[in-house]
């Protein structure tokens, strides 16, 4: 009986090693595999590694069809995502193009610049920087960036500037610009902690003659001055004619000199990679819905919930501090067909179904939250499967990443000393004998609020709680989060804002990205919507959103088409003048000549007013520019064509043009044309327009 005993134990005791092995072995298997799908690829299989390993994150792709082939839907594909065939002629060219001195080596003046506000007034502020320095001949200390350096609890391995961007590349690509030095010298940095620079706190567009009448004058007595800038930009958009090569370093300062640092632009490269892993292309949505631009310009109607007393909250503090000039109450809708409120989600989603893109489009979404929550955005997934943001492309540990190492922090509620009537309440307690009396009421338990989430200090009070610690940070870190999706929309093969005013009335974040894409490749197609037509448009359908019209259909399709070029010249007057980073043409671009030989002359008949004037190319740069446009001489331009029939929004049902064809499998409200169906109705439509 012993012996069998043993036995039977021995038995389970290998048995518990046999599993334990095995749980070893799947755990190393696993680990083993998620490197692999990682970091195993190269550049060479880089999308279809990065396809694979794009299932350890929340995105699962859903096609329609497994192969978007440009043979098959060759006249759709350059319709919907082709290149604008009028701005072709169009190059980026930021080069000095007169006598351009060498700054001094060693210069004895210094400005030092503290900067304040969103990552577009950051990156507006700090061209501008560039720009004064080289206008007083002085050196520049690496701006401060206030947004970072406020916040508690940021990792000690990165100092303001560096925290965003590359602060080594910034000098070195300025290098025959001016001279950027990372610290004042020690013979200044006491005077600093002392608060003895003279300082100026610059308000927003401050023409070049205050600096030059102004500053240079201290500037001269001192060695150096500090500048506050809080408004986004401190030098006015447009300049004279005599300093256009001060527009030029703008944008060397804009698109060259100012690069994320590596970890924030090696995560940007990722998501890229991952939302082109499909092998499809894909589109940039930015909303532009923040509280600050609601508040502005008065769309706080349009929620109907507590978002619109948080609105309305901020709005009696802009006009409070002069920020607004109107009323508190403003008539939304008013606003809304007037153009100055956003576009929301759902109509954005609408429209581009009426153009022609599919339930099934890869639609990027930046901007981080939403303000009115992901409420705001359910209509919009429902007619697109296939949206994304960074955090369904990454994985916490990534973000966290770019973060570095942080402490913990714990909000403390500082504990307010007792009144003195309460403390002559609680002695007289004491002192009351022994009688019943009821217990005291216990200590008010502090609150806190999620600032991206229930807002419930508006039923309570009046005044808005001030930022915690952690808010703080936040704030820093959606700077390094708007960096990546800045990178991710300036390189999207389309760019649809939903609206381009921040909080102030200046271009906001969609601007500088539409400008940056407009210097980059202006063929890319980036949709300036006109959005007091897009409005009216979508009052005609408001009772029936989701029936085919094709009348309405042709008409949405004709306006995105002209706002590829038309809506360039509204830029140039409404935008430039506020920010020349907006619309940074024709300063720093370019034409060149068409490759079979036509003069430039001929090159800008379709070209805008507002880029005609730009000059011609260097020699230099001609056979690079043109070598991609010999092989569509001979093409229609399938972007301004939108005559004849045009393909179907949703599927008729019955036979009927105005029947309801929602579905209720969430894919936009209808069922899609088959892609063969829609490619020879382009055919079709491109054939009637020639014959026309």
């Amino acid at each position: 009986m012993k012996g069998d005993t043993g036995g039977k134990m021995v038995i389970k005791s290998k048995l518990k090693w046999v599993g334990l092995v095995g749980l070893v072995l799947s755990a190393l298997s696993l680990f083993t595999h998620f490197l692999l799908a990682r970091y195993s690829y190269t550049d060479d299989a880089a999308a279809v590694t990065e396809y694979q390993a794009i299932t350890i994150f929340s995105w699962r792709p859903i096609f329609e069809t497994a192969d978007l082939s440009p043979t098959v839907q060759s006249k759709l594909h350059r319709r919907l995502w082709g290149p604008v065939r009028r701005l072709e002629s169009l190059q980026p060219h930021a080069k000095p193009r007169q006598k351009y001195a060498v700054p001094v080596s060693e210069s004895n003046r210094y400005i030092f610049v503290r900067i304040r506000g969103g990552f577009h007034e950051i990156r507006s502020s700090i061209c501008d920087a560039v720009v004064i320095a080289r206008l007083l001949n002085a050196t520049l200390v690496v701006p401060e960036i206030q947004s970072t350096t406020s916040s508690k609890g940021i990792s000690a391995q990165f100092k303001s500037f560096a925290y965003l961007y590359n602060e080594d590349h910034f000098m070195e690509a300025l290098a025959n610009d001016i001279t950027v030095v990372k610290t004042l010298p020690k013979s200044l940095k006491g005077a600093r902690r002392k608060k003895e620079i003279p300082s100026f706190k610059v308000v927003n567009s401050q023409s070049p003659y205050y600096y030059l009448h102004h500053v240079l004058p201290v500037l001269k007595r001192h060695s150096v001055v500090e500048l506050v800038v809080s408004d986004g930009g401190c030098l006015q958009a447009i300049l004279p004619p005599d300093l256009e090569e001060y527009q030029r370093l703008r944008c060397r300062v804009a698109f060259h000199a100012l690069s994320f640092r590596q970890e924030v632009q090696e995560l940007a490269t990722k998501i890229l990679h991952r939302l082109r892993a499909p092998g499809r292309p894909f589109i940039a949505y930015d909303p532009g819905m923040t509280r600050d631009a609601l508040a502005y310009y008065g769309c706080a109607e349009l929620f109907q919930d507590v978002h619109t007393e948080l609105i309305q909250h901020r709005r009696l503090w802009m006009i409070k501090r002069g920020i607004v000039k109107g009323n508190l109450t403003v008539d939304s809708s008013t606003q809304r067909l007037n153009g100055s409120c956003p576009l929301m989600p759902e109509e954005i989603g609408i429209i581009l179904r009426a153009y022609g893109y599919s339930w099934d489009t890869i639609i990027y979404i930046s901007g981080g939250e939403v303000f009115g929550g992901q409420k705001k955005l359910i209509p919009f997934h429902a007619i697109f499967e296939n949206v994304v943001d960074r955090t369904s492309l990454t994985t916490p540990w990534e973000l966290n990443k770019i973060y570095g190492r942080e402490t913990n922090l714990v909000d403390k509620y500082p504990k307010t000393p007792p009144s003195a009537e309460k403390e002559t309440k609680h002695e007289s307690w004491k002192t009351a004998g022994q009688r019943p009396r009821p217990l005291p009421p216990p200590p008010a338990r502090p609150k806190s609020y999620n600032i991206e989430g229930w807002w419930g200090w508006v039923a309570e009070s009046d005044n808005e709680p001030e930022s915690t610690v952690i808010e703080l940070r936040t704030n820093a870190h959606k700077l390094l989060w708007e960096a990546i999706d800045y990178t991710v929309c300036v390189e999207a093969d389309v760019f649809v804002p939903g609206f381009d005013r921040d909080g102030k009335g200046r271009p906001s974040f969609a601007s500088l990205v539409m400008g940056h894409r407009l210097y980059q490749a202006a063929t890319a197609k980036s949709f300036m919507l006109d959005r007091k037509e897009i409005a009216n448009h979508m009052e005609e359908i408001s009772d029936h959103l989701y029936e085919f019209n094709q009348t309405w259909i042709k008409s949405v399709r004709s306006h995105l088409s002209k706002s590829l070029v038309d809506g360039l010249t509204e830029e140039s007057k409404v935008s430039k003048s506020l920010s020349f980073l907006s619309f940074p043409v024709p300063e720093c671009a370019c034409r060149i000549s068409k490759p079979n030989g036509a003069s430039s002359r001929a090159s800008t008949t379709q070209l805008p007013d507002a880029l005609k004037v730009a000059p011609s190319c260097p020699a230099w740069m001609g056979k690079d520019a043109i070598s991609h446009t010999g092989d569509k001489e001979n093409e229609d331009d399938l972007d301004e064509d939108d005559s004849g029939p045009f393909s179907l929004f949703f599927r008729q049902i019955g036979g009927s043009g105005n029947r309801n064809a929602a579905s209720s499998g969430g894919r936009g409200g209808g069922e899609m044309m088959s892609s063969k169906e829609e490619t020879q109705m382009e055919d079709q439509e491109e054939m009637e327009g020639g014959d026309r």
